[in-house]
């Protein structure tokens, strides 16, 4: 990174500027800003397809101490991110550490984002942001260096998933267990946990007709954006319910299956990202800090007579997962792989596993 400072501004459409100095590549873009409370871990954060098209705040003010570890591959997969790339549209941050150091350290942020040409500035007044968004709730923005006249894109107007899905069917080889992923933005721990568990994955598109494979078990992943536009991943989970297929929904996918079995979902105000979200099994007084990142949440209220709401939020107690009364489909909105975050839900892997065998 140069040592010269460049000016550039992060815009809100409600006509609010915030001024900062460039540490990433230099080029305007459009994007939905949202927040993450997380106090580590955005190599995982930048690299999770589920913020595509986002504009992502980190509220935590110091970052970039530690570097970015390197590209080390494990059972096909890159080992410290969780997909192939960074996936944010931009980023902002308060205080740039420009001298970091860990073991596992490659090379700093700012060289990893020019890499990866994504914008992104720092000596940005977050906590200013974040209460703005906060009160306001998500607003579309953009980071602008030039003069040129960018637009506010909505990225939710997109099939985001489309985007970030992969195009042919990709298997991972484990034991003789099958599980469908369908790749909605699948984060690498997600497969990687039922690797570890011994279970092999046979990873689909988005739009990908699993139920014409022979399987055990389907995971329809985390993933962007607004769930009514997979509405070929609708459909096909549809006809998995009606063929009794064992069902596991991550963030995303919870949201997809909601849809598919007959309730709704809304967009909440500013979503939940971060790493430090209380949720509550129901009829439990059981509370479990989780790994979060959505802006969608299926309606509770809206359920079928055989469906129930499995977890709420403790924050807002909104819906954090969804389980059918008698069959095996199971919806998390949080995310119990982690990767960043507590690991304290991976439970819900051995539940679905217990399901398939």
């Amino acid at each position: 990174m140069s040592n010269k400072r460049k000016l550039a501004k992060l815009v809100l459409e409600d006509g609010s500027v915030f001024e900062g100095f460039s540490f990433g590549w230099e080029k305007d873009v459009s994007g939905e800003v949202v927040f993450n409370t997380g106090m580590v871990g955005y190599p995982e954060t930048l690299t999770d397809p589920s913020y595509k098209g986002q504009i992502l705040v980190l509220t935590y003010p110091l970052i970039g101490n530690y570097g970015v570890p390197g590209d080390k591959r494990e059972d096909g997969l890159l080992k410290n991110f969780e997909s192939e790339k960074i996936q944010i549209q931009g980023l902002i941050i308060s205080d740039l550490s420009k001298d970091y150091s860990h073991w596992s350290a490659e090379k700093s942020l700012a060289n990893w984002l020019v890499g990866n040409k994504i914008p992104a500035l720092y000596d940005i007044d977050t906590r200013m942001l974040t209460k703005k968004l906060r009160e306001k709730g998500t607003q579309l923005g953009k980071i602008i260096f030039s003069n040129e006249k960018i637009k506010f894109e909505d990225p939710n107007e997109r099939n985001l998933v489309a985007e970030v899905s992969i195009n042919e069917v990709v298997e991972y080889k484990k034991g003789k267990k099958k599980v469908a992923v369908v790749d909605c933005g699948v984060k690498n721990n997600v497969i990687r946990a039922f690797l570890n568990r011994d279970i092999t994955v046979i990873r689909f598109p988005w739009n990908y007709d699993f139920t014409k494979d022979k399987i055990n078990g389907v995971l329809i992943s985390n993933g962007p954006g607004d769930p009514k536009k997979c509405e070929a991943t609708i459909g096909n989970v549809k006809k998995a319910i009606s063929m009794n297929i064992p069902i596991l929904g991550i963030c995303l996918g919870s949201q997809i299956l909601g849809l598919a079995a007959g309730a709704d979902t809304y967009k909440l105000k500013y979503g939940h990202r971060g790493q430090n979200q209380p949720c509550v099994e129901v009829g439990t007084k059981r509370c479990y800090i989780t790994s979060q990142n959505h802006g969608y949440v299926v309606d509770s209220a809206t359920l079928k007579e055989d469906w129930r709401e499995w977890f709420f939020n403790n924050n807002d107690e909104t819906n954090e997962g969804i389980v059918h009364i008698s069959k095996p489909f199971f919806g998390s909105q949080f995310h119990p792989e982690a990767s960043p975050g507590p690991d304290d839900t991976e439970f819900i892997f051995d539940m679905f596993v217990r399901s398939i065998c």
